[in-house]
C-alpha cells in the first residue's frame, strides 16, 4: 500500500465553487484578499508502487475573504499537458521550455500583480486568475531562459524574487540563480557549477548572500530507469552550502561544509555583524533512503539554527526543537533580516495529531496550538496585522485536516494569543488532501 494515495493524502475529485461558507467566530475584517495554497491531486489511476508524493497534478485551494466574510472556496486544477489529456480540456498555451507535461503542483502566490502556480525542477510557471483559472504558462514575460522553482525567495526592501533552480533531466552539472525584477520580468541569471545532481529544493537569502544548498540526496540513475522521482539519499555525496555575494559571480561563492542531512525548508536566514551568516532550517537525518515514495517514511525532521563564520569556514549548530518541526514560516517584512519568531507545522506519518508550533528564538520558548484529537495541520502562513510594528502582532492561517469526519477547515489563529483558540474557523465544503505550500494574497 502506497501511504501517500491514502488517508488525506487521496486526492479529491470534483473541483466547486462554494459561496455559502459559515464562520464560526469573527474573521478580522481587514483581511482582504486571498489565501491559496498548492498541493498534488493525481487524476485518475496511478501506479500505487511508483508513484512519489511530489509527482500528481497540481491543485489550488483557495478561500477568498473581504470585509469580515469569506466569499467563496474554489479549488482548480493547475494547467498543464497532462491535466489537459486527462481531463479532455485543450492545452493552456505559453511557452514549455523542456515540454515538460506535469504542472505545478508545489507552491503558489502573489507577485507582480498576478497570481502564480509553482513547481521545482524545470517547470515553467502557470498564471492564475483572481478566480483560479489556468490563464497561460508565464516565463516572466518571456525574460525567463529556461528552469523556475517553487521556492522563490522576496526582497521585502525591493520586491523582487530570488530564487536557485535546478533541472535535473536537463541541466546535470550545474543549478542557475535567478533574479526577477518585481516588475515580473528576470533581471540576471548565474550558473553554479556543482559536482553532481543535487535535489535543490530550496534556497535562503541574507541582504548580502543568495545561499545554495548542494546536499546529499542526488539523482540515481537505477532509480531513473523505473520512477519518475529519481533522487536518492546519497551520504557519500557530502553537505554544503555556498555564499554567494547577491551581486557576485559563481567562482565567487564560499562554500561551507555542514553536518551531514538534507533541508526541504529553510525558516530564515540572515547576516551577523562579525561577517557570518545565520540560517534557521528544518533538517533530516536522511532522506528518500527506505522511503522512495515520499518524505516522512525515514526521519522527521528537527529545527536547528547554523551559525556560520565565513572566514574559518566552521559551523556552531543549535538544536533548537528535536520534535518534528516542517513547513516553517515567518513575518515576511522580515525575510533575510534578524528576527525573533518563527512558525511551523508538526507532521507525523503515525498520528493524525499535527498541532501549529511558535518558536521565540530569544527566548527559546516553544508555544503549541493543539488543534484537537484527529486534527492535522498544515503550513502556517503568517499575515501581519494592519499597521502593526510588533513582530508577532498577526494572524496565522492554515487549513486543518479532521479525520475524525475526513473534513477540512480553514481557520484563523492569533500568532500573539494561541490560548484565545480559534479567531475564525470555516468549515470547507470538501476534504483539502494534504499538500505542500500557499501563501495570502492581498487583494
Amino acid at each position: 500500500m502506497n501511504k501517500y494515495l491514502t488517508g488525506n493524502y487521496a486526492p479529491v475529485v470534483d473541483e466547486i465553487t462554494a459561496t455559502d461558507l459559515q464562520i464560526i467566530g469573527t474573521l478580522p475584517p481587514e483581511l482582504n484578499g486571498r489565501y491559496l495554497r498548492n498541493g498534488p491531486n493525481p487524476i485518475g489511476d496511478v501506479d500505487a508502487q511508483k508513484h512519489h508524493w511530489f509527482i500528481g497534478d497540481g491543485m489550488v485551494h483557495g478561500v477568498c475573504l473581504r470585509d469580515g466574510d469569506a466569499k467563496w472556496y474554489r479549488n482548480r486544477y493547475v494547467g498543464s499537458q497532462d491535466v489537459s489529456e486527462k481531463l479532455k480540456r485543450p492545452n493552456i498555451s505559453g511557452p514549455n521550455w523542456n515540454n515538460n507535461p506535469s504542472g505545478p503542483n508545489t507552491n503558489v502566490g502573489g507577485f507582480a500583480g498576478t497570481t502564480w502556480a509553482m513547481v521545482e525542477a524545470g517547470g515553467v510557471p502557470v498564471e492564475l486568475s483572481y478566480e483560479l483559472e489556468s490563464i497561460a504558462r508565464n516565463d516572466f514575460y518571456g525574460t525567463l531562459p529556461g528552469a523556475f522553482t517553487a521556492h522563490p525567495k522576496i526582497d521585502p526592501s525591493t520586491g523582487d524574487m530570488h530564487a536557485v533552480v535546478y533541472a535535473w533531466a536537463e541541466w546535470m552539472d550545474h543549478v542557475q540563480y535567478v533574479h526577477v525584477g518585481s516588475d515580473g520580468r528576470v533581471k540576471r541569471t548565474v550558473d553554479i557549477a556543482l559536482p553532481g545532481m543535487s535535489m535543490v529544493h530550496d534556497m535562503s537569502l541574507t541582504e548580502k548572500y543568495v545561499v545554495i544548498y548542494d546536499q546529499p540526496c542526488t539523482v540515481d540513475f537505477d532509480l531513473a530507469a523505473v520512477s519518475p522521482f529519481p533522487f536518492k539519499w546519497n551520504p557519500d555525496y557530502g553537505n554544503r552550502v555556498g555564499f554567494m555575494p547577491r551581486d557576485g559571480a559563481a567562482q565567487d561563492i564560499v562554500w561551507v561544509d555542514v553536518p551531514l542531512g538534507y533541508t526541504f525548508h529553510p525558516m530564515n536566514a540572515y547576516d551577523t555583524p562579525d561577517g557570518g551568516v545565520v540560517l534557521d532550517l528544518c533538517i533530516y537525518d536522511r532522506i528518500f533512503d527506505k522511503d522512495l515514495l515520499g518524505p516522512f517514511g525515514d526521519c522527521s525532521a528537527r529545527l536547528v539554527r547554523w551559525e556560520i563564520n565565513l572566514q574559518s569556514r566552521r559551523v556552531v549548530e543549535t538544536v533548537i526543537d528535536s520534535t518534528p518541526n516542517e513547513f516553517p514560516r515567518h513575518r515576511g517584512s522580515l525575510a533575510g533580516r534578524p528576527y525573533r519568531y518563527g512558525y511551523c507545522a508538526q507532521p507525523d506519518l503515525n498520528s493524525m495529531n499535527w498541532p501549529t508550533i511558535k518558536h521565540d528564538l530569544h527566548t527559546g520558548q516553544r508555544t503549541v496550538f493543539d488543534h484537537g484529537s484527529g486534527r492535522a495541520a498544515g503550513e502556517p502562513v503568517f499575515v501581519a496585522r494592519s499597521g502593526s510594528t510588533i513582530e508577532d502582532d498577526g494572524w496565522l492561517m492554515t487549513f486543518v485536516h479532521d479525520d475524525n469526519n475526513a473534513s477540512t477547515d480553514f481557520v484563523v489563529i492569533d500568532a500573539q494569543d494561541f490560548a484565545r483558540g480559534y479567531v475564525a474557523q470555516i468549515t470547507l465544503p470538501q476534504r483539502v488532501p494534504f499538500g505542500f505550500h500557499g501563501n495570502w494574497v492581498r487583494d
